[in-house]
């Protein structure tokens, strides 16, 4: 079987509340999703295509190419069912076999006791067709095989990503509670700025959401930041293939003069953390970075977008600070942002009164475990009609 040439379900999986801005993504790419799901989407396409999209998404976690599914019951019979499938096809014996699960069946309780399951079927079959076994354990560096199985139907696929592509690469310093990137880029697409309208940062932390809109607003696909894909390590790849598709995103990019980016922070640590971050990610030249309060951030005159991250609070000495903080939020938004949108991205929605302004969106989104809401303000120079 040759998975780069035969079309099959490309499963595109995401976090939690992210896959609208996925298929999105998606269609923009020029490709029409066959279903949409609570954590991701469906696509009918080759593991060529999975390529491009590894390269480029920005939303999505895994690209798992489906390979077989079947009627199970019990473990033995997904062993059965993993053995009969023709590995040798897919998987030199001398690469490395890690094997990933997602189990909701009654059978099983223990998901370590499925991938050895899984990978017991494998590398028993490898050595029955050709001698000996791979190596195989819990890195990503090699073939990956992902099974699903739910109640009676299993699912197995091969995964084309390999380590998460909700990282994005660039960030080698995560700073402190850093944003996951996948999560930073769904709440621009989720706020429609443009790319070209000024987009402030203030509390800026390790920079990720001013990062992502300067990745964006350039065409810098997250591929550029990556060295490594599962999807190179099944039979059949072509590294020609990849390095295509890789100029291809490099002639993608749009370089920019203009500094309407502007993100600050307080803290010393904070912003040594979003320069080295945005170097590496090549759009330090496209950043106005600076210390100092959030009030004192500056704001481009006429209109644009602000977003801010604050600290949620997890204690109670912390609440009543953040308070406070909330409350100076909303005043730097009425005093500094008239004619903006602004975005407040939370997970305390108690905290968030205290900015004093009504939101005309609440976005919902999980930061990990943590329910949020990006809450959208239209922030109006003079009044309302003037403004329209």
């Amino acid at each position: 079987m040759d998975i780069f040439n035969q079309e099959s379900n490309l499963v595109i999986t995401c976090n939690k509340r992210l896959a609208p801005y996925l298929e999105a993504e998606v269609i923009k790419l020029g490709i029409t999703p066959s279903s949409v799901f609570q954590t991701g989407v469906v696509v009918k396409a080759n593991g060529l295509t999975s390529i491009a999209l590894n390269l480029k998404l920005r939303c999505a976690s895994q690209i798992l190419y489906s390979l077989a599914k079947a009627k199970v019951q019990n473990p033995q019979q997904l062993y059965d069912f993993v053995y009969s499938y023709p590995w040798e096809k897919l998987i030199d014996i001398d690469n490395y076999l890690s094997v990933t699960c997602n189990v909701n069946t009654p059978s099983i309780n223990n998901t370590m006791f499925l991938n050895v399951k899984v990978k017991d079927a494998i590398v028993d079959k490898l050595r029955k067709v050709m001698g000996r076994r791979p190596d195989s354990g819990p890195l990503l560096t090699g073939v990956v095989v992902h099974v699903y199985w739910k109640d009676d139907e299993a699912e197995l696929f091969i995964d084309t990503s390999g380590e998460t592509l909700a990282k994005h690469g660039y960030r080698k310093i995560p700073g402190k509670a850093p944003m996951l990137e996948a999560l930073a880029a769904a709440t621009i697409y989720a706020s429609a700025w443009d790319g070209e309208k000024p987009f402030v940062n203030p509390m800026c932390g390790s920079g990720t959401l001013a990062i992502e809109a300067a990745l964006m607003a350039t065409n810098r696909y997250p591929g550029l930041f990556r060295k490594h894909y599962a999807f190179s390590q099944v039979k059949g790849f072509d590294p020609a293939y990849y390095q295509q598709a890789l100029e291809e995103i490099k002639n993608l990019v749009i370089d920019r003069n203009k500094r309407s980016i502007i993100a600050t922070d307080i803290s010393k640590d904070a912003i040594h953390v979003v320069k080295s971050n945005a170097e590496v990610a090549g759009v330090s030249h496209l950043l106005h970075i600076e210390k100092c309060d959030f009030a004192d951030t500056p704001v481009p005159t006429d209109s644009g977008f602000v977003f801010i991250n604050p600290e949620y609070g997890e204690r109670l000495g912390e609440l009543k600070e953040l308070e406070e903080t909330y409350a100076r939020i909303g005043h730097f938004l009425k005093q500094k942002c008239a004619g903006y949108q602004a975005f407040i991205f939370t997970g305390n929605l108690e905290l968030a009164k205290k900015i004093g302004l009504k939101a005309s969106r609440r976005i919902e989104f999980f930061n990990a475990k943590i329910d949020c809401r990006l809450l959208t303000y239209e922030l109006y120079a003079g009044t309302k009609r003037k403004f329209e």
